[in-house]
C-alpha cells in the first residue's frame, strides 16, 4: 500500500492536503489517488467553501443546487465512485456579454458535479501548487492581479519594449490528450486519469441539444482554473528555461562616453574654482544617459502571467522582440496546441507608447528632471501605471444620461442604507483595483459623478432636494490620512450600536505595495471546519429537534428574509434573521413544508 493510499482512512481533509503538499514540494509521483475520493472529510471541507458561493444556488441541467445539501448525499457521490458508476452531467451554456461586445461562453454544472470538481481541485491544488512558477499569478492562492503588477513593477526597470501575449480561447481550446499526458507525469493512477477523461468530455447542453467537446475545459467550471494552469505551466516553464537565458547577458551596461566626457569636464571647472562653468555641464550631463542605452552586450528578459495573459518585458531590440513572439507562437501552436492571437499580442515600445495589461496602462517614465535625497535621476526608467481614460468614462456612464448624473430608479425603493453602502462599495471597488496607478486623482471625476447620483438618489427616495439631502447627512469624517466630506446614513438597532455607512473618505493615493483585503481586524478566527459543517454534522433539526434525515436550508441572500405588510413572520424566517445566516439546519420534513410555504412556526 502506498503512503498516499494509508491516508485514505483519515478523516479530516487537512491532514490529507498536508500530506500531498509535501510530496508535491519534493516532487514526488502520486499513486492510489482516486482511493482518496472515498474520503467524507474532503467533501465537508468543500462544502464548507462552496456553499457561501452565489452560484450555489443556480441550476445547471438539473434542479440540484446546494439547498437540500446533507451527509447523504456525500455517501451517494461515495458509493458511485468506489464502483466507477460516477458520470458527470453535461453543463448548461449560456453566454455572458464581453468588452468587446462578443460573448462568452459559460458552463454551469450541477451540484453534484460542483462538490466532486471541488474535491479534485483541492487535491490537485495541493500537489501542483508548489511546482508552479513563481511568474503564474491567475487562480492561485494568495496570489492576483496586484501581485502581477508588483512584479512588473519589482523587474520591469529600463525596459524598452512590451510584448503583450495572448492566447486565443485558451478555455475553449486547450487539447484533451495535452492535458491529460501533463497530468499522467505524476499522477500514476488511471482511475482518476478516467475520472478527468469523463469530465472533459461530458459535453453541454444548449437549447437542450447535448453536444459534444472535443477540447476546452467548461467556463464556469471549478476545476477548470486549475486545469488550465497545469497547461499553461509549461509555457512559464518554456519562457524560464529557454527564453529568459537566451536573452540575459551583461552584468552591467558599459559607461555612456558623452556622459564620462560631460562629468569630467565639471569635475575639471570645479577643481579649477569655475563653478558657474561645472554647473552647466552637469546640467547638460543630467540630460543624457549615464549608460549606453543601446549596449550590445547587455540583454534582459522577463516575464509575468495571469490566467491566459501574459507580459514579457525585453531590454534588446524589436527584431530581437519580434523573434520572441514567433517563439511562443511556435511552442503554443506545437507542444501545447494552442494559438496566440495575433490581434491582441503586441509589440510596444516602452517609453513612447503604452502597453495594457490587467485593465492598466504600462510606460516606462522618464523625467530628468525628478532627483532623489542623493541628487540622482530616480524615475528614469521605472515602470508606471496609468488608469486608463476609458475606464473612468464607462464608469462614470452607468450613472448618467446624456452626460449628466441622474438617479438609479431601480434602488430608490431599497432602504438609505443599503443605498448608500451599495454606491460606496462600487466606488470603494473601483479605486482599491487602481491604487497602483500615478493618475489615480483622475478618479475624483467618478467621485462626483457617483456621489452626484446617490444624492438624487437618495432625494428621490425621501421627495426632497438635493441641497437638503447634503444638509442632511453631510459630515466630515477625519482619517489618519486627513478629514473627508462624506455622506453618513445611520440605521438605528434595538439594544444595539447602530449600523453606519459613508460615501466618499477613500483617499486618491498611490500605493504601490496595496494589498486587497476587505478584513482589517487585528485577529481573525480559524477552525478546522466552516459552522455550517458543525451544524450539519451535529445531525439535529434546529427548528423541532429531530435527528432523522437533516438536511440543509439554503437562500441566495439574507434580504430574502424580509418580508411585506405588517404579519408575523415564520419561525424559521425568525431564527434565520436572528443568525444572519443564510443556512438553517432542518429535517426533510420541515425543510419540504418550508418550501412548499406551509411551515408557520411551531405549530406544523
Amino acid at each position: 500500500m502506498t503512503a498516499i493510499s494509508k491516508v485514505r482512512e483519515m478523516r479530516t481533509a487537512e491532514t490529507i492536503l498536508h500530506i500531498i503538499r509535501q510530496r508535491g514540494q519534493r516532487k514526488l509521483p502520486l499513486e492510489g489517488l482516486y482511493r482518496l475520493l472515498y474520503n467524507p472529510g474532503l467533501y465537508l471541507h468543500a462544502y464548507g467553501k462552496l456553499y457561501r458561493n452565489q452560484g450555489a444556488m443556480t441550476k445547471g441541467i438539473t434542479t440540484e443546487t446546494v439547498d437540500g445539501m446533507c451527509l447523504e448525499k456525500i455517501t451517494t457521490i461515495i458509493e458511485a465512485l468506489r464502483y466507477e458508476k460516477y458520470r458527470w452531467t453535461p453543463v448548461r451554456r449560456i453566454y455572458i456579454p464581453k468588452k468587446n461586445g462578443k460573448l462568452r461562453p459559460l458552463g454551469m454544472p450541477t451540484w453534484s458535479d460542483k462538490l466532486l470538481q471541488e474535491v479534485i481541485r483541492s487535491l490537485l491544488e495541493a500537489y501542483y501548487e508548489p511546482q508552479f512558477s513563481p511568474h503564474s499569478h491567475g487562480f492561485r492562492p494568495g496570489r492576483g492581479c496586484h501581485t502581477a503588477l508588483q512584479e512588473v513593477s519589482r523587474q520591469g526597470r529600463a525596459t524598452k519594449w512590451f510584448i503583450e501575449g495572448d492566447i486565443s480561447a485558451c478555455f475553449d481550446k486547450i487539447d484533451h490528450s495535452v492535458l491529460l499526458d501533463i497530468l499522467r507525469e505524476q499522477i500514476h493512477d488511471n482511475r482518476f486519469l478516467r475520472l478527468i477523461g469523463g469530465l472533459l468530455k461530458a459535453g453541454y447542453l444548449e437549447d437542450w441539444k447535448w453536444n459534444a467537446t472535443y477540447s476546452g475545459v467548461p467556463q464556469g467550471g471549478v476545476v477548470s482554473p486549475i486545469l488550465s494552469n497545469l497547461v499553461l505551466d509549461k509555457l512559464d516553464k518554456y519562457v524560464e528555461q529557454e527564453l529568459i537565458p537566451v536573452y540575459t547577458k551583461g552584468e552591467r551596461r558599459r559607461t555612456n562616453p558623452p556622459y564620462v566626457a560631460l562629468t569630467r569636464a565639471a569635475s575639471k571647472a570645479r577643481k579649477s574654482g569655475n563653478l558657474e562653468q561645472a554647473c552647466i555641464l552637469n546640467k547638460q550631463a543630467q540630460k543624457i544617459p549615464s549608460r549606453d542605452p543601446n549596449d550590445p552586450n547587455f540583454r534582459r528578459l522577463w516575464y509575468t502571467r495571469y490566467a491566459d495573459d501574459c507580459l514579457l518585458g525585453l531590454v534588446g531590440t524589436k527584431a530581437e522582440a519580434l523573434a520572441i513572439k514567433e517563439r511562443l507562437a511556435r511552442f503554443l501552436r506545437e507542444d501545447l496546441k494552442l494559438t496566440l492571437s495575433e490581434e491582441k499580442t503586441l509589440i510596444t515600445h516602452a517609453r513612447e507608447e503604452k502597453a495594457h495589461f490587467l485593465g492598466y496602462q504600462l510606460h516606462v517614465l522618464h523625467a530628468d528632471s525628478k532627483h532623489d535625497h542623493r541628487g540622482q535621476r530616480c524615475i528614469n526608467g521605472s515602470v508606471g501605471f496609468r488608469v486608463p481614460d476609458s475606464v473612468t468614462k464607462a464608469h462614470c456612464a452607468k450613472y448618467q444620461h446624456k452626460g449628466k448624473p441622474i438617479h438609479l430608479t431601480q434602488r430608490v425603493p431599497d432602504d438609505a442604507y443599503s443605498i448608500v453602502t451599495q454606491y460606496q462599495a462600487e466606488y470603494r471597488g473601483v479605486v482599491g483595483y487602481y491604487r497602483l496607478a500615478y493618475n489615480l486623482h483622475t478618479l475624483g471625476r467618478l467621485r462626483h459623478v457617483t456621489e452626484v447620483s446617490l444624492v438624487k438618489t437618495l432625494a428621490k427616495k425621501f421627495r426632497t432636494t438635493c441641497p437638503r439631502i447634503y444638509h442632511q447627512y453631510g459630515r466630515r469624517l477625519q482619517l489618519k490620512e486627513g478629514s473627508y466630506k462624506v455622506l453618513e446614513i445611520r440605521r438605528e438597532r434595538a439594544g444595539k450600536k447602530p449600523l453606519v455607512a459613508h460615501f466618499g473618505g477613500i483617499p486618491l493615493r498611490r500605493n504601490q505595495w496595496v494589498s486587497l483585503d476587505d478584513d482589517r481586524s487585528a485577529s481573525r478566527i480559524w477552525s478546522r471546519r466552516s459552522e455550517v459543517v458543525e451544524r450539519l454534522l451535529a445531525q439535529e433539526c434546529e427548528l423541532c429537534g429531530t435527528k432523522d434525515h437533516i438536511e440543509v436550508h439554503h437562500i441566495r441572500k439574507l434580504s430574502d428574509l424580509q418580508q411585506s405588510g405588517r404579519s408575523p413572520q415564520p419561525d424559521w424566517k425568525m431564527k434565520m434573521s436572528a443568525r444572519q445566516r443564510k443556512t438553517l439546519i432542518v429535517c426533510r420534513q420541515c425543510h419540504q413544508k418550508i418550501q412548499y410555504g406551509r411551515y408557520n412556526g411551531k405549530a406544523l
